[in-house]
């Protein structure tokens, strides 16, 4: 594993963590109308906090697309996902809550599901494979899902939607990871004419955007401790899903392996959820209670 890679993915998360918190502290204030509306965004984008969290993102995103394009996606996208582990470090400090056990047990399950990960399947770059047929079919599934739980949560209850959403665009950020991977290849090979010329980075732009308004829609919705987790959570296993599915992204496949890659991922997601549920992460609006949205 390269050294640069595990420093500019870390990096990333850094940024990530601390401004999906700061996002979140603004969202929660907006007005409940903008649900899932684009005015949603233009609401915010007037809030000081809301934009330093914003930048803190652009900036966690800038140092991924880089750390991708000098890693395999299945690589970086667990290392992505100790993003919490910043946003729980930012929540302690301004609640001062101890970490405790489940903190511990949370960070502990992070870490070694990442590093029994990445150790046991020493994931390694290839050629693209399976063609376009199956690259449409993995993004299709994705943006699928993504859609109906969308769908969904616009009809749930708020208790749902935060979850629901989030993992929706967890879904899309992974895809879009796979797309800016791709995006890098495309410019080393072809420069900007190259670039420019094919869907992916618009792709990019687009499915970042639906991202966005997911994102802060769910951080509208519901305390960070609901959605944060089912984001993070749910991004790296979509963006695996791609560096396997279609990338030519290569893992180890023994028996051996595979159980504990298995196992890595299995902690990965419940240390998410432990500390994505730890006390010291912030509360929703206190208007956030069972109230039915609206049907569209």
């Amino acid at each position: 594993m390269s050294v640069l890679v595990l420093i500019l993915a870390v990096s990333a998360a850094c940024c990530l963590g601390f401004g999906f918190v700061l996002q979140q502290q603004a969202a929660a204030h907006a007005p409940l109308s903008d649900f899932l509306s684009p005015r949603l965004l233009l609401d915010l984008i007037r809030v000081p906090r809301w934009l330093g969290g914003i930048g803190l993102m652009v900036c966690g995103m800038a140092l991924g697309a880089v750390a991708l394009s000098q890693g395999e996606v299945t690589l970086v996208e667990p290392l992505l996902a100790t993003n919490l582990l910043f946003a729980l470090a930012l929540s302690r400090r301004q609640t001062r809550q101890p970490l405790g056990r489940q903190g511990w047990a949370g960070l502990v399950l992070l870490a070694g599901g990442v590093t029994a990960f990445i150790v046991a399947g020493q994931p390694r770059g290839g050629a693209a494979t399976g063609g376009s047929f199956r690259q449409w079919l993995i993004i299709g599934v994705m943006l699928g899902l993504a859609f109906l739980l969308t769908a969904y949560a616009k009809r749930s209850r708020l208790s749902a939607a935060p979850v629901l959403l989030a993992v929706a665009a967890g879904l899309l950020y992974g895809v879009q990871d796979a797309l800016t991977r791709v995006s890098g290849q495309l410019f080393a090979g072809g420069g900007w004419g190259g670039l420019l010329t094919s869907w992916q980075p618009y792709g990019v732009v687009l499915i970042g955007v639906t991202g966005l308004l997911l994102v802060q829609s769910a951080f509208e919705a519901g305390p960070l401790r609901m959605s944060l987790p089912a984001l993070t959570a749910a991004q790296p296993l979509a963006g695996i899903a791609c560096g396997v599915g279609f990338l030519g992204d290569r893992l180890r496949m023994d028996a051996g392996a595979l159980a504990w890659e298995a196992a890595g991922l299995v902690g990965v997601v419940v240390g998410v959820v432990l500390l994505g549920m730890h006390p010291a992460m912030p509360g929703g609006s206190a208007r956030v209670r069972a109230v039915e949205l609206q049907r569209g």
